[in-house]
């Protein structure tokens, strides 16, 4: 997976299973400010894709996700190549 398709996998779910406008989502976006996600959004999300991607979970670096691109670059770290 490239940074681009993750970054439409992540878009999508926000969407689809958050509500989230479209026109609200950009890299620079906040979770929680911008986006009004609250941190168990934020945790059920990085679930969803850990099951579905067999994502590796760290909790410390994701307790530094912020925006949309930290979710990004989460993934693309995490994710078995």
């Amino acid at each position: 997976m490239n940074t681009d398709e993750i970054y439409k996998l992540v878009q999508s779910y926000l969407i689809n299973d958050f509500e989230v406008p479209e026109e609200k989502i950009t890299p620079e976006a906040n979770l929680f400010e911008n986006l009004q996600l609250d941190s168990i959004d934020a945790l059920d999300m990085i679930a969803t894709l850990e099951s579905e991607y067999n994502l590796k979970v760290n909790e410390e670096e994701l307790k530094k996700i912020r925006t949309v691109q930290d979710i990004v670059n989460y993934i693309l770290k995490n994710v078995p190549a």
